[in-house]
Order: C-alpha cells, then sequence, then structure tokens
C-alpha cells in the first residue's frame, strides 16, 4: 500500500488528542500541538495506541504500524 493510503492509521494531535494522550507509549515523551502520530501496536497490553510516527514501523505484509523496539524484537 503506498504511503499516501494509510490515511485512517495516521493522524496528527489536534487539541483534544493533546488534553487525552499526555506522553507517547513507545518513546515517553509528552505530545505537541500538531506532531504526526500513527496508530501502531507495541510492547504495551492491550490493543493499538497513538503513538510519534518516527518510533513507528510500517509492516506491508500486516499493513499495520508497529512500535520500533516491537518490530526489532520480532
Amino acid at each position: 500500500m503506498p504511503i499516501g493510503e494509510r490515511g485512517p492509521l495516521k493522524t496528527i494531535i489536534d487539541r483534544e488528542k493533546l488534553m487525552q494522550l499526555k506522553t507517547c507509549p513507545a518513546c515517553g515523551k509528552p505530545f505537541n500541538l500538531g506532531d504526526p502520530v500513527v496508530l501502531a501496536c507495541g510492547a504495551w497490553e492491550g490493543p493499538a495506541r497513538l503513538i510519534h510516527e518516527n518510533e513507528a514501523t510500517y509492516d506491508e505484509k500486516t499493513q499495520i504500524y508497529m512500535e520500533q523496539k516491537c518490530a526489532e524484537a520480532r
């Protein structure tokens, strides 16, 4: 899938998300207004979460984003 077609998995941090999320579960750094984020699975328990885009790797085979540390461990 070309990068431009990953629409629902990619977004940016808006005011509402900023008030709800606070910090990135992948890197522990705070989110900032306008940060590019992706819905990704990772080492945490539970469902996929929004993380900084630069902390994620896109898996073409499964068509999902994964936390880089989790993807490297595979």
